[in-house]
Formats: C-alpha cells, structure tokens, sequence
C-alpha cells in the first residue's frame, strides 16, 4: 500500500510527513534525524532503519528533475519495514533528498506530456549540483548539501550507496562505480516484465564497460572522457566517496516515457556522420536560444537566479560537445548509441530554453510567447521522434526499487 494518497510524485513536504509517520510508527526499529541543511535553510534528513553495521545507503533526488526517486524511496522503506531478511545483517539508510532547493523549483509533480514536464522544469548548474559539485569545484567551495552526504557516507561507511535517478525519455540503465556479478539478469528480468526497455547505448555512459545489457561499470581513474570538453567527471563525483570504505554506487535510472528505439543494438550503418548531423542540429537549436536570451538580456537586467544561472550554464556547455561529436570517433556504434546522441542533443537547448521561458514569464517579457512556441514544438519532435509512451509510475516505482534489491544483495554477496 502506497503512502502517498494518489499516483503522483511527491514534493519534499510529503516525503517527509511519510518517513515521519514510519519513523512513527516503529520507533525502536527507525529513526528519522536532520543530517544537515541546504543553502536556502532546509533540512536534510535521513531516515534509517535497522542497527546493523553493514549498510545501504539510498539517495533520493539529486537532480531536481528527476522525481521518481522520491516515489521508490518510499516503496523501498515499506518493503524494508516489512521484510526481516533484507534487515537481517544490513541496515537501510534513506537520504529522503539531496538537493530540496532544487526540488523546490521543479514543479511538474504529474506531467501529462513531454511539454508540460518542461513547463515546470528546473536542473541546477553543474556547481549546484550535490553529486556533481565535487568534480567541478575546489574542495572549500563545495555546496553544504555535498559536504552533509559525505559526511552521511563517512559516518555510515556503507557497502553499497544507490542512487535514485531517472530520465524524461527513452529507457533503464545502470551505471557501477565497481561491477557487481549478477545483477544484469534480475535488471533485464525487472524491465522486461514491466514493458520498460533496457538503453543499451546510453551516451551518459558513452564508452564505458558493459557487465551487461544496460549495465555500464565507470572506467577507472585515467581513462579518457568520451566528452572531453564536458567539465564534469563521474569519477570526481560523490559517487566514488564510498570507496574510500571499500564500498560503491550504483546509479539506477528509469525513464518516464519509453522509446522501445533505446534498446537497437543493430551496427549503426554510418555513425560518425549521423552524430555530426547532431552535432551541426544542436548548435543551430543553442543559437536560437541563444538569441532570445541575448534580446531579453537587457530588460531582465538586475534579474538573476537558479534558473536563469542553470539556462546559461547548459548553454556554455554547447560549443565544446559540438566540436566532440564532430572530431571524436563515436565510442559506440549501435544505433541505439546514436539515438541516445540524438536525445541528449535534444534535451540540452530544450532544457535552457525551458528554464530561461519561465525567467521571462516570472517577469512578463515580451519574448516569453516566442520561446513557449519553441519548447512546444522542440517537446512534440521529441515524442514523436522517440514514438514515447508513458511508463505508468507504479512500474516507474516497481523496476527501480527491484533494481535496487538485487543490487543490495548481490553487492553483499560481493562484499563478503
């Protein structure tokens, strides 16, 4: 039974009046303590249960646009509460967000297309970002959320940390800082009973090791970035701070629509000139925005924020990956990797474009209706492009939180 009232991702609120009433509710086997605090002065909490020393941690919603996690989170504490044997030498741990300030401005708590999502879309700048932070600033500039879920990790020491992540379109993978033996068959397994396909050739992993069909292990330190020019590194992230204890993370994503296209792993017949097609169509979408924002620029003067700083960055991202996709060979040749390009090339403008449209409505710019046709029309492309069809988010819910209980058991067959 959920804890939440309707199908719907909750808000940070919500999240915690539910770990509240477990917490509540069996007090000698959970407890729920404020760990820290973001920038803005909202808590951090961490909800744990059992008093084992080998530990699970769970983090919820490091990326503001990704709202799933918050939903498994939930599902995941029921099923600890409930089931002795996942308790029986571990203890869970559940970090019920990362970033509440950024989850305070992503406000599509139930899209009903890809254009609604984007309505209400927000994701920090890279600096901003609690896993992201660290591969991108000095260690005195952290934000505070970064230095509490590494003080958390140190404290906990645990075997494995999950994190909760999702992605608007296309389909489930998993990324392991270490690999972890057996768990590429109960992930296939989970995905294919609930209709979700497995993307084989997500360019988030672009040229990563595979233990198996959507199952990426980070390469060690020292090998080359597939994008060199992007400025963060996975392997700076605070995804690597468990292995400081001997543990290791893995990342579990899933999509809220599906493409069934994500998981072609047929030879692409002409890679590399199929991604600088992208490459040459993500530049000319940047520009577009690029001239809005340059036009508003000057009415919006004095303006700043999370979502005009956030637009920006992702655009001084643009130039650099566009000379990556056309001088780089790409670092796989499946179309299922070239139509992961194609999305990321997609997600970036639209992203900026989408932030940036709500900076010009929150002050009634005159360029707002312009750039409201553009998120409109780029939205739709993406739909149809992909053929997207929404995952019901009980299956959203089901496959990550199964992902993740079989990875807490085989990493703990790993561990020893």
């Amino acid at each position: 039974m959920s804890l939440l009232p309707e199908q719907r991702y909750p808000s940070v609120p919500e999240l915690v009046e539910s770990a509240q009433a477990l917490a509540a509710h069996r007090p000698g086997l959970c407890t729920l303590r404020q760990v820290g605090v973001s920038r803005a002065g909202r808590p951090l909490l961490l909800l744990s249960m059992g008093h084992a020393r080998r530990a699970v941690l769970v983090v919820a919603g490091a990326h503001a646009n990704e709202p799933v996690g918050g939903s498994t989170l939930l599902a995941l504490a029921e099923r600890v509460l409930h089931d002795r044997e996942l308790r029986a030498d571990t203890s869970w741990h559940f970090l019920l967000c990362a970033d509440p300030d950024g989850a305070s401005l992503h406000v599509t708590p139930t899209p009903r297309s890809l254009f609604d999502y984007h309505l209400g879309f927000f994701r920090p700048a890279g600096p901003e970002q609690p896993e992201w932070s660290p591969s991108v600033l000095p260690p005195d500039r952290l934000p505070p959320e970064t230095r509490t879920l590494t003080e958390v990790i140190d404290e906990l020491r645990p075997y494995l940390q999950i994190s909760l992540h999702g992605t608007d379109l296309g389909g489930s993978w998993i990324q392991l800082t270490k690999d972890i033996p057996g768990l590429a068959e109960p992930f296939a397994k989970s995905a294919a009973e609930l209709h979700i396909p497995v993307e084989t050739g997500a360019s988030d992993a672009a040229g990563w090791p595979a233990s198996g069909p959507g199952v990426h292990v980070m390469p060690a330190l020292g090998a080359g970035a597939a994008y060199p020019s992007m400025p963060d590194d996975a392997r700076h992230s605070t995804w690597y701070h468990a292995h400081r204890h001997g543990g290791l993370t893995a990342v579990v994503e899933v999509p809220m629509w599906a493409s069934d296209l994500v998981d072609d792993r047929a030879p692409h017949p002409a890679p590399a000139a199929a991604i600088r097609r992208l490459a040459h169509r993500l530049r000319r979408d940047a520009v577009e925005v690029e001239q809005v924002l340059d036009e508003a620029l000057p009415r919006l003067a004095g303006v700043d924020g999370p979502l005009l700083r956030a637009a920006r960055w992702v655009l001084e991202l643009v130039p650099g990956l566009v000379e990556d996709w056309i001088h780089t060979p790409p670092a796989d040749t499946t179309m299922a990797y070239v139509g992961s390009v194609d999305a990321f090339a997609r997600r970036l403008p639209m992203r900026s474009a989408a932030m940036l449209l709500r900076v010009l409505q929150e002050n009634d710019d005159r360029a707002a209706p312009r750039l409201e046709q553009l998120v409109a029309a780029w939205s739709d492309a993406f739909a149809v492009r992909f053929r997207a069809r929404w995952v019901p988010l009980e299956h959203q819910v089901e496959h990550q939180s199964r992902t993740v209980v079989a990875a807490a058991l085989h990493a703990r067959d790993r561990d020893g």
